[in-house]
């Protein structure tokens, strides 16, 4: 599961939060705390919650199951 959740962090990171380059933008954009992003940028232990996954999507326009085929999950 760890390995699960570390693919999943790396991948918001690498593909859209890094990109963004704005944590206040990424945040207000995906309505979840900068705090967040934050962790999501440069905590290699963080455990990403299903909710800001959802938020994450939503705002994505993507559904859970086309998010976890993108990164193979």
């Amino acid at each position: 599961m760890k390995d699960a959740n570390r693919k999943i962090v790396k991948f918001i990171r690498d593909n859209w939060v890094i990109p963004t380059n704005n944590n206040s933008l990424f945040a207000k954009e995906h309505s979840i705390d900068e705090k967040t992003v934050r962790r999501i940028r440069i905590d290699e232990d963080y455990q990403i919650a299903l909710i800001t996954i959802v938020r994450i999507c939503e705002a994505r326009n993507l559904k859970l199951y086309e998010f976890f085929k993108m990164i193979g999950i």
